[in-house]
């Protein structure tokens, strides 16, 4: 029998025009099916952690300040990566709750004396300071609401008791909750904290991959340029503000101001906000001068406005716009805006997200314009 040769010039079936179509169409369908549910999931799990969320971005904002150090440290530890990660966020809440601590007891000592100084006036009167009448402006004025409300016992027992009681022990619940959320959060961010220095190398590979997937090489610059906002953000506040805390805690103790240990720390943590120390060093020097210190109130006022006037206007920009190469302006809107819109969290968002925004703009306008591109001979 003799087999029939093959065709060798037999072309390739081609498959139906009309079904690859429809498997086209079913891939798309599936594809944005996929997507859809993708995010479906995705805002249903921030739904679900809304209440968390401040505390998750701390705890990756505490990750991104120290994963530098930890780094370094990584390569001389032998003992585990998880002994490593707990060394450094026990550090890490140690160096938040003990001055918290020192500021709470120095907060809760003065509490006390004031309820201490209130029963006493409240059994005997308080005679007029010596040194109200030398106000400035209202002294006449402070002296004869003195006389009327706190020199006799009985006026200063109808004016306590026209405070509301219930609405304070209202106010006092109110607080204590806030203490204990707070609280629960702050746990919460050094428990992300701990994981996230642990897996830090797995994390920062999956992300990497899926920013590739997403945005390509683009998307690992955006998060570089966020990140050096976070770490300018970290020289440029929060390290100057304690700077700035411990220069006019210093001043304070010299020039004898009530509770220095306190007001510096007020001073401090309000010097992280660009400006936002005036008020907390005019309150001080106000203090002296009510205790007769006229040379040290105005001395440490002073003092307060050079310190601020050199670290906002030379140490910061170089610190944080460094960084980032981005315009002080952009960074002290975004520090500004940030504390705004988020809160505290915003000190570290605001430049973070402006950073990014930067960037953006900076990637988008680069290069020569369009009509230069189409005729170069222009003058």
């Amino acid at each position: 029998m003799n087999a029939t040769p093959p065709l060798l010039d037999e072309p390739p079936r081609r498959a139906d025009p009309a079904v690859e179509l429809a498997a086209e169409k079913i891939g798309r369908m599936q594809s944005r099916g996929r997507g859809l549910l993708a995010l479906f999931f995705v805002l249903l799990g921030l739904f679900t952690l809304h209440d968390f969320l401040p505390a998750l971005a701390w705890g990756c904002i505490f990750a991104v300040i120290s994963w530098p150090a930890y780094r370094r440290a990584q390569r001389g530890w032998a003992w585990g990566d998880t002994s490593l990660a707990a060394l450094f966020t026990a550090a890490i809440a140690l160096i938040f709750l003990t001055p918290l601590s020192i500021i709470g007891l120095e907060a809760a000592h003065e509490a006390q004396n004031v309820l201490d100084w209130l029963e006493l006036i409240r059994q005997r009167g308080a005679p007029v300071p010596p040194w109200l009448p030398r106000l400035p402006m209202f002294g006449a004025q402070a002296v004869k609401w003195w006389q009327d409300h706190m020199v006799h016992p009985d006026d200063v027992a109808d004016l306590l008791h026209s405070v509301d009681a219930l609405r304070s022990m209202a106010m006092t619940r109110r607080l204590g909750g806030q203490v204990a959320h707070r609280g629960i959060l702050f746990l919460f961010s050094i428990a992300t904290l701990f994981f996230l220095l642990r897996d830090g190398r797995t994390v920062t590979k999956r992300c990497l991959i899926g920013s590739h997937r997403l945005f390509g090489h683009r998307g690992e610059s955006l998060a570089r340029q966020m990140i050096s906002a976070v770490h300018g953000v970290v020289a440029g506040l929060v390290l100057v503000g304690l700077g700035e805390g411990f220069v006019m805690g210093t001043a304070y103790v010299f020039a004898g101001a009530p509770q220095p240990l306190l007001f510096g720390g007020v001073t401090a943590v309000a010097a992280m906000i660009p400006f936002l120390a005036v008020p907390s060093i005019a309150l001080v020097s106000a203090l002296i001068l009510v205790q007769g210190s006229v040379i040290g109130g105005i001395s440490v006022l002073c003092l307060g406005l050079f310190v601020i006037f050199v670290a906002d206007h030379f140490i910061r920009p170089a610190l944080i716009g460094g960084s980032t190469q981005m315009p002080f302006l952009w960074v002290l809107l975004g520090i500004l805006g940030g504390v705004e819109t988020w809160g505290l969290l915003g000190l570290f968002l605001g430049p973070a997200i402006l950073a990014a925004l930067h960037l953006l703009w900076r990637n988008w306008t680069e290069g020569e314009p369009p009509d230069r591109q189409t005729s170069p001979n222009a003058a």
